[in-house]
C-alpha cells in the first residue's frame, strides 16, 4: 500500500501547473529605467540588426569570379614605338598584370668572367675579395680575385653572365602610359542562389565601349578606365608613380539584395595603393622586376639581353556576398530580439535588490522561505489564506514556488 501511495503522489506532483509569483513595483525611477532598456534594445533590433545588417536574409558569401584585362595604347621609349606586347606581362590578360614604365637594358650578356658592377666591391687587392668569396656577389659567383673594371678602379671577379649590369643609369619612363586604357571584363555568380551577373551588360555595343570611359559617379558599367584616373583615384601621384613603379588595387565589390530588383545589384569600385609601405622605404622604393630575352650566335653560343623594368602591377580584386529574404534566419532572430527583452527586468531587479530605498521590502514580496515541516508552517499560520479557504501546501520541484490544492 505504501508503494502504491508513493506511486499515486508521484503521478500527482506530475500532473500539476507551476506559475511564477509577480511583484508589481510602482516607482517611477525603476519603471523609467525598464521602459528605457527595453526602447533601447528594441530600436537596437529594429534598425541595425534588422534594417541595417538585413539579419532576416541567409547571406552567400562564396562569390566565384572571373576577371580577362586588356590594355590598350601606344608609347615612345628611347625613339622606339612602344605597343601592348613591348610593355604589358604577363601577356595573357589576368587578373594581375603590369604596365612597363622604363627600362635598364643590358645587352649581349655571355657566360664568363668579367667585373662586378657595385661600388661595395671596389678593391686593390685579392685579400679585399677573398674575404666575401662565401658570400652571393650581386649578379654572379665571386671568384676571390681582384681585376681591372675601368683605367683607374678595379672590382672584384665574378663568374656569371657578363658584362654586369649597371642599374644605376638615370632614365627617363614612358610618360604616355597615362593615356593607356585597361579594359576590364568581370563576371561573378553566387552559387547559393545560382545569380549570375557582370560589368559588362549584356546589352553594350561595340560603340559604347569604344567611346565610354569609365566614371565612378556616372558610369560605372563602362569597362574602360583610363591608367591615369585610375592612379587619380588611388590619390597617387603618376610621375612618381612611373619613376619608381608600385602596385594598384582595383577592388571590385558585389553587395547584392536579392529581395530588390536585378538592377539594383550593381558593382562598388575602389582604388587603392597596395605597397604602400614600400613608398617609406628609402633602400627598395617602388616596384621592378627582371626577365632576359635569349639568343644564339652562329657558333652556338648563347647570349642574352638583360632587362630591369620598373611598372606599375595592377591587382584586380574581387569580392562581395548577396543576402536573400529566409524564413529561418528571421525566426531565430526574432526570438533573440523578444529574449533580450527580458534583460530590463534583471537589470531592474538587481537595481531594487541592491540599490534603492526598500530594498528590503522588495526582497520580501519577492522572495518566500518555505520549510519541509508541516508543523512549522501551521504555527507560522501559512494553512489559512486571506479567503479562509483550507489549503495544504506542498513543496514543488521549483524553487520559490508552491503548488496549492484546495478541499472541500
Amino acid at each position: 500500500m505504501a508503494h502504491t501511495a508513493r506511486m499515486w503522489t508521484c503521478v500527482t506532483n506530475f500532473f500539476t501547473y507551476e506559475t511564477t509569483k509577480a511583484v508589481v513595483v510602482k516607482s517611477w525611477t525603476i519603471g523609467i529605467i525598464n521602459r528605457v532598456v527595453q526602447l533601447l534594445i528594441i530600436t537596437y533590433f529594429i534598425g541595425w540588426v534588422f534594417l541595417y545588417e538585413k539579419a532576416y536574409q541567409v547571406r552567400d558569401t562564396a562569390i566565384e569570379s572571373s576577371v580577362m584585362t586588356k590594355v590598350k595604347g601606344f608609347g615612345i621609349y628611347n625613339n622606339k614605338v612602344m605597343d601592348v606586347a613591348d610593355y604589358v606581362t604577363p601577356t595573357q590578360g589576368a587578373s594581375v598584370f603590369c604596365i612597363i614604365t622604363k627600362l635598364i637594358t643590358t645587352e649581349n650578356q655571355v657566360q664568363g668572367y668579367c667585373p662586378e658592377s657595385e661600388k661595395k666591391y671596389v678593391c686593390t687587392h685579392d685579400n679585399n675579395c677573398v674575404k666575401s668569396r662565401n658570400k652571393p656577389g650581386s649578379y654572379g659567383i665571386l671568384t676571390g680575385k681582384c681585376v681591372p673594371f675601368n683605367t683607374t678602379i678595379k672590382m672584384c671577379e665574378i663568374k656569371g653572365w657578363c658584362p654586369a649590369e649597371i642599374d644605376t643609369i638615370k632614365t627617363t619612363p614612358m610618360m604616355e602610359v597615362e593615356n593607356f586604357t585597361i579594359f576590364i571584363k568581370n563576371s561573378i555568380r553566387f552559387p547559393y542562389f545560382n545569380y549570375t551577373k557582370g560589368n559588362f551588360l549584356p546589352n553594350i555595343t561595340a560603340n559604347y565601349i569604344k567611346n565610354c570611359s569609365f566614371d565612378m559617379d556616372e558610369n560605372i558599367y563602362c569597362p574602360i578606365f583610363r591608367v591615369g584616373d585610375v592612379v587619380r583615384y588611388a590619390q597617387q601621384n603618376f610621375t612618381k608613380l612611373a619613376h619608381q613603379g608600385g602596385v594598384i588595387g582595383i577592388k571590385i565589390g558585389w553587395m547584392c539584395d536579392l529581395d530588390k530588383a536585378d538592377d539594383q545589384c550593381n558593382p562598388s569600385y575602389s582604388f587603392t595603393r597596395l605597397d604602400a609601405m614600400s613608398q617609406k622605404n628609402a633602400v627598395s622604393p617602388g616596384y621592378n622586376f627582371r626577365f632576359a630575352k635569349y639568343f644564339k650566335m652562329e657558333n652556338g653560343t648563347d647570349y642574352r639581353t638583360l632587362v630591369k623594368a620598373y611598372a606599375i602591377r595592377f591587382d584586380v580584386l574581387v569580392n562581395g556576398n548577396a543576402g536573400k529574404f529566409d524564413m529561418i534566419p528571421t525566426l531565430i532572430n526574432m526570438v533573440a530580439a523578444f529574449t533580450s527583452v527580458g534583460v530590463g527586468t534583471v537589470l531592474c531587479d538587481i537595481i531594487l535588490l541592491n540599490f534603492l530605498k526598500g530594498a528590503e521590502q522588495y526582497k520580501a514580496k519577492k522572495f518566500e522561505e518555505v520549510s519541509d515541516s508541516p508543523m512549522e508552517l501551521q504555527s507560522k499560520g501559512l494553512y489559512r489564506s486571506q479567503l479562509s479557504l483550507r489549503q495544504t501546501m506542498m513543496r514543488s520541484s521549483d524553487s520559490g514556488a508552491f503548488s496549492i490544492e484546495h478541499y472541500s
